[in-house]
């Protein structure tokens, strides 16, 4: 349980530090654009599954956790202390964003670009997909499981390319609470929670349905 949980923290470390980072960077120097910040959330990603994935599974959020949990892939036990780590990780890597650039585009927080229902939607649908390409590429006995970090971090890079604009394409609750906190904008921290959280779980409800034998 031990390597699990320092993977689960160094990989949301990382993965909030460099997504979220790319946004702060981008607002100082203009340079990343919107695909060059959502091209590295999903090139993150991808690195890091292939780095952990086979120490913890590679959940780095908290709503993935959720997911896995309500297929039966973790305990409670391991599902509680997977998300307790997640949390502390992604509001570590946005302290230390705090540190280095300041107060910055918010951190990289989350927020609506429009009304709170229309992300509140977006976050539901985003998260139910990559919560389903994670079942179908990583967990699914006639998956290539070798090629799932690719799957994975194309659909998050995908995701966030379109969406993005739009709602923040979070799809993680410890990528949007982490920023949230510690830049003080947490207005519409809530949809990002939620919305993730009942995603995740109804794609884990409807994979189930899909592959009853």
């Amino acid at each position: 349980m031990r390597k699990k949980l320092i993977s689960e923290f160094l990989g949301t470390y990382f993965l909030v530090f460099a997504g979220t980072g790319a946004v702060v960077i981008d607002s100082i120097t203009k340079s990343l654009t919107h695909v060059g910040v959502a091209l590295t959330f999903g090139l993150v990603v991808t690195a890091l599954i292939f780095t952990f994935g086979h120490l913890s599974g590679a959940h780095f959020n908290p709503a993935v956790t959720i997911g896995f949990l309500i297929h039966g892939d973790i305990t409670k036990k391991e599902a509680l202390y997977y998300i307790i780590v997640q949390i502390m990780a992604g509001i570590a890597a946005s302290a230390t964003l705090l540190c280095l650039f300041g107060n910055v585009a918010a951190l990289g927080a989350t927020l609506p670009n429009g009304s709170w229902s229309q992300s509140f939607v977006l976050e539901f649908i985003l998260t139910f997909f990559l919560m389903m390409v994670i079942f179908g590429s990583a967990v699914h006995g006639k998956a290539v499981k070798s090629f799932a970090a690719i799957a994975i971090g194309a659909t998050v890079g995908l995701e966030a390319m379109f969406a993005g604009p739009i709602c923040g394409a979070s799809m993680n609750p410890a990528r949007s609470i982490g920023p949230a906190l510690v830049s003080g904008t947490t207005q519409h921290l809530w949809v990002y929670i939620v919305a993730t959280i009942l995603g995740a779980g109804c794609a884990a409800l409807i994979y189930k349905i899909l592959h009853e034998k």
